[in-house]
């Protein structure tokens, strides 16, 4: 089926189709107006029944779609009526005979067929025939509509007879398959004995016999029909059957929803539901029988029992048009079943779903349709839009339906169809050809299209031959000759804004082109970052209102009707170019060139910048920036804006302006105030994510590394600079920072100032990118990789060890530190009310790992004051380094190798922590890293970062600290005291408690015994060492910050070297405290013979 019914609607489910057919000679109008009378039949009663025969007519008719009759029986042609003219008897045979082959065209399908023969009288037309009927003459054929309704009558009972045949078949398993025309050739071969063939010829018979059923009247019976059928059909996925049978049922719901219909002109109907009673009356008794037909279905019809729900009616049709859409060949099905749902749509008030629908209708492909068929195609579709209120979508296709009409493969284009078309797009696109309404309002729709619409008026008139037409038309058109020849006139006497006298008194005032062009919105500007005045925090309530007694009102005191009164909430400053920026338009369709444009204000002195500019023709939104110069402080108030086009100058205020968005055209001045413009010693780079710079500058170092940057501040404005502070702010978070990044003196700079305009000044900055030298995770896995034991490597084992180079190695990333530095400064007339500007740089700094401690630990040196501290020492670099530190030896390390690196710490006490870590970075934990391939840089890395708490223990005396003082020589591991045989030797032990408790008591014992430096100790000194007193020592509690000091003496009574080891007796407070906290110093004397008198 190739020629789809545009006019198709639900309710033309439950129609038989009649085909009237002119044959032979036959007036065209004389055809029309029979055909007319006949139409009026459209729905019959039929006689001893309460069911209503509803009657389609077509005068012509494919006859490839009625080949779909069994797909759906309201495409197929059940009646003929013939009308001719017979004027002899001699031409009756002939007539006949072509009557006789008309009906062989639909001779299938039809039921019943009538010929109406006019102009013939005589013997042949007194013949009395049921299918014949002679007129004298067209005017004179009082019972034609008589003799179609007897018509209608007859195919009534042949169709009832149909329904009866289909519903009570007992052929048993063998029903006949149903098929679509392109169906036929795809089940040759099938077998026929399966259930699946079986159950698909059921589903269609179950479906063919709803639509005999709602065609016969039995609205309810065919929903039980259609309601089969779908089960049936969808237990088989015959899926173009089950479309059919869902259509349908929806159908014959919108036929019990709507008995109005749903064409745009329903005739009046007449419900054609009829009771379940009556339909037991209509059925003949029957059981189910082995078809799976029922031939009595009334016991299963409710009053609406099985009709479907508005919403309901609307999910079936789309499931319906999506199973046709999986048929290339059912393309005509699908698009009238969108149209039949559209029409259902639009009464249901869902534009929006039906606007969906209507859009599938537009890429339903159809094959190669004719010029006739795509204008009808195109003007349907418009109608549509037009019934679910899109005027617009209406207007664009019923104005592509003019445009096919004159397409350059139509022989003979139809102008005046072509025209007609397009006066009735005009209400879609806000256009009007009446002059009176433009003056209705502003100015509605889209000017472009509606300038091109009024070309295609003019060149449609033009091509039809009525000139008439195109001079109308052209005036609306005048604008365009109008400008040139404005031009002509302007370029000998230029137009002003000044009002014209005439000699009788009569004033013509002044013309001003507000659309040329069209100002839709103004926005002041906000002065750049750097140029912005910011308001001293002390100052800030001085200019504040006291017109309320609240601290917060919310309700606005302006007023509401003058917006552009507002008050903006920031400030320009005198003498510094301020903008204005303006979105305009072009309607016009040509090219529009504006002079000499430029601001309107009030308030204060303002010198206006004019601009020149050119819109494109049809330019849409375009902004333009306007430009000036406040001269004087104060508020300033944006009137409006002036322009010269063609010639004309016209001042444009923005009161008169409908339509124009702005959100406040007043602003405060504030008095002038210095300028500084800022240059750095590096290249600038891109500003920083995050911030609003004024310049960045981006460098990379070294971790420890430290370089100097020089920042020039030049005064470019026309004020002296007397104020400059600096500050600055970290934006990295993430990591860990050691020590200032960024440190200066403004001490120099300050002593420049005041600053005059066209001086500079000069502030170095120093950078310094100081991170945690700490091994990372991955490297620490590449150096165990390479079979080094970073975290367990002996003391005395000399770490030489360079990592070997690997392909999938990647080098270790860069971290990066951002920071912010900001210059306040203020001077002239500005600083007087209060205000600054401030210049923000912002620095960025790609630290690179240089050295890397991977391994930090100590050990005891000989000296209870000292300890020793091991650091593994890694170069991640490409370089080889040299480290230095205070008193000790330089070490090199070649690229990607790892060293031990000692150093002897002296501890300090513990109320000096803080201290003790600040000269650890200073000295003991600074080191020098000079790179031999670079230029010489000197980098400080420290080792706070990978410092535990136990390691800081370590490098710090314990809080109990022991001092023993022999023979008046404070003793310690490295230092011998000397005696003389025979003298008293005095022995003092003193503890100083520097914890933040009391501690004590102790006892200590001194033992004395000799070492052999064999790995033999003699503790057998009895004969040798004497104590004068007891050899144990009592210590009470000693508090915090005090100190306790036990006093006793030995008597040594041979030469030679002795060690006094002091230890303390196991009681329960001395358990209590680490053993690190009594760590006494080892005693060495040495005994010598006794001097000699």
């Amino acid at each position: 089926m190739s020629v789809p019914d545009y006019m198709q609607c639900a309710e033309d489910h439950q129609t038989a189709l009649v085909v009237v057919q002119p044959m032979g000679i036959v007036p065209e109008d004389q055809f029309f107006r029979i055909y007319k009378r006949i139409a009026s039949v459209s729905q019959v009663s039929i006689r001893d029944s309460q069911r209503v025969l509803f009657i389609r007519y077509r005068h012509h008719y494919p006859p490839e779609n009625n080949e779909w009759g069994d797909f759906q029986t309201h495409r197929k042609v059940v009646g003929l009526i013939s009308v001719t003219s017979c004027t002899t008897t001699k031409e009756w045979p002939q007539t006949s005979d072509r009557f006789q082959g008309q009906k062989e065209v639909f001779g299938s399908t039809l039921y019943d067929s009538r010929l109406l023969v006019f102009g013939l009288q005589g013997e042949v037309a007194e013949q009395q025939r049921t299918d014949v009927a002679f007129y004298p003459s067209y005017d004179d054929c009082p019972d034609v509509e008589k003799r179609v309704e007897d018509f209608v009558e007859s195919i009534f009972i042949v169709l009832e007879s149909k329904r009866l045949d289909r519903a009570t078949d007992k052929s048993g398993d063998k029903i006949q398959l149903l098929c679509a025309p392109f169906e036929k050739k795809d089940f040759v071969g099938l077998d026929t004995d399966s259930r699946h063939y079986k159950k698909r010829c059921q589903g269609r018979m179950r479906k063919h016999v709803g639509d005999l059923c709602l065609q016969a009247g039995m609205l309810q019976d065919a929903l039980v029909h259609y309601h089969m059928a779908v089960e049936l059909l969808r237990s088989v996925n015959d899926f173009l059957w089950l479309g059919a049978a869902l259509e349908g049922l929806c159908s014959a719901s919108v036929i019990f929803h709507y008995p109005g219909g749903t064409a745009w002109k329903s005739g009046a109907r007449k419900p054609g539901v009829s009771s379940a009673a009556d339909a037991g009356k209509r059925h003949r008794p029957g059981a189910l029988t082995t078809n799976g037909i029922s031939a009595d279905t009334s016991t299963e019809i409710g009053r609406a029992k099985n009709c479907l729900s508005q919403e309901d009616i609307i999910e079936k049709y789309k499931e319906a048009i999506s199973y046709y859409g999986k048929y290339k060949s059912a393309g005509v099905i699908e698009l009238e079943a969108c149209i039949k749902a559209v029409r259902v749509l639009a009464i249901q008030k869902r534009a929006r779903e039906a606007s969906e629908c209507l859009q599938n209708v537009v890429y339903i492909n159809l094959g190669q349709l004719s010029e006739e068929e795509k204008i009808q195609r195109y003007s349907v579709l418009s109608e549509l839009y037009e019934l679910i209120g899109f005027h617009r979508k209406s207007a664009f296709f019923k104005r592509v339906a003019a445009m096919q009409c004159v397409a350059p493969t139509i022989p003979e284009p139809g102008w005046k169809a072509c025209y007609k078309l397009l006066l009735e797009t005009l209400p879609g696109y806000s256009l009007s050809l009446d002059p009176k309404d433009f003056s209705k309002g502003t100015h509605r729709g889209w000017a472009a299209v509606q300038l091109r619409l009024l070309h295609e008026l003019v060149y449609a008139s033009r091509r039809m031959g009525n000139p008439g037409l195109s001079v109308r038309h052209l005036s609306f058109l005048l604008k365009k000759e109008v400008t040139q020849s404005l031009e002509n006139y302007t370029s000998k006497c230029p137009g002003g804004m000044e009002v014209i006298s005439l000699p009788d008194g009569l004033k013509l005032p002044p013309v001003s082109f507000t659309k040329l062009p069209i100002v839709r919105s103004v926005s002041l500007l906000n002065l750049p970052v750097s140029l912005r005045p910011h308001k001293v925090k002390g100052l800030l309530g001085q200019g504040m209102s006291s017109a309320s007694p609240f601290i917060y009102s919310p309700i606005t005191m302006h007023s509401r009707g003058d917006e552009r009164s507002k008050k903006i909430d920031f400030q320009w400053v005198q003498g510094d170019v301020c903008e204005v920026q303006l979105m305009v338009y072009n309607p016009m369709p040509f090219e529009l060139r504006v002079e000499n444009m430029g601001l309107l204000t009030s308030g204060v002195d303002f010198e206006s910048l004019p601009a020149a500019l050119s819109l494109p023709a049809e330019s849409g939104l375009y902004p333009v920036t306007l430009v000036g110069v406040p001269r004087t402080a104060g508020n300033i108030t944006i009137n409006g804006y002036h322009t010269s086009v063609f010639g004309v100058s016209s001042d444009c205020l923005l009161e008169g302006l409908v339509g124009v968005k702005s959100s406040g055209c007043m602003v405060e001045v504030v008095p002038s105030l210095p300028r500084l413009q800022l240059c750095t010693s590096l290249p600038r780079s891109a500003h920083l994510s995050s911030e609003d710079l004024s310049t960045s500058v981006s460098l990379r170092l070294f971790n420890g590394e430290m370089q100097q940057l020089t920042i020039t501040l030049e005064n470019i404005g026309t004020e002296t600079l007397n104020t400059l502070e600096l500050t600055s702010k970290n934006l990295s978070t993430k990591e860990k920072l050691f020590g200032e990044f960024l440190t200066w003196d403004l001490q120099d700079a300050l002593s420049h100032l005041p600053l005059k305009s066209g001086q500079s000044v000069s502030i170095p900055v120093n950078i310094s990118a100081k991170l945690d030298f700490s091994g990372q995770e991955n490297l620490l896995h590449d150096l165990n990789d390479d079979g080094i034991s970073v975290t367990g490597l002996p003391v005395s084992s000399p770490l030489r060890q360079v990592l070997k180079p690997r392909a999938e190695n990647k080098p270790v990333g860069s971290d990066m530190l951002e920071a912010v530095l900001t210059f306040k400064y203020s001077g002239g007339a500005g600083q007087v009310e209060g205000y600054s500007r401030e210049l923000s740089l912002g620095v960025r700094v790609d630290v690179e790992p240089s050295v890397f401690f991977t391994r930090v630990s100590t050990l005891p040196a000989t000296s209870t004051r000292q300890c020793h501290l091991l650091l593994d020492v890694f170069n991640s670099t490409e370089h080889e380094l040299t480290l230095s530190a205070k008193n000790n030896q330089d070490l090199v390390l070649h690229a990607s190798e790892c060293q031990r690196y000692t150093h002897t710490h002296t501890q300090t006490p513990p109320s000096l922590e803080g201290r003790a870590k600040k000269e650890d970075r200073k000295n003991e934990k600074g080191k020098e890293v000079k790179s031999k391939k670079r230029k010489k840089l000197i980098e400080k890395a420290s080792v706070e970062g990978v410092l535990n708490q136990l390691i800081l223990e370590h490098l710090q005396l314990a809080p109990l600290q022991w001092d023993v003082v022999v023979n008046g020589k404070p003793c310690d591991c490295d230092v011998i005291a000397d005696c003389r045989v025979g003298d008293a030797v005095p022995l003092e032990v003193k503890l100083t408690n520097r914890s933040k408790s009391a501690v004590g008591p102790f006892s200590l014992t001194v033992v004395p015994f000799q070492d052999y430096q064999n790995g033999v100790q003699n503790y057998d000194l009895q004969d040798a060492v004497s104590f004068i007193g007891s050899n144990t020592f009592y210590i009470s509690t000693v508090k915090p910050t005090e100190n306790s000091v036990c006093v006793g003496a030995l008597l040594f009574l041979y030469t030679g070297d002795f060690y006094l080891n002091i230890k303390f007796q196991d009681d329960s407070t001395a358990r209590d405290l680490p053993p690190a906290w009594f760590c006494l110093p080892s005693v060495h004397v040495k005994a010598q013979e006794p001097v000699e008198l």
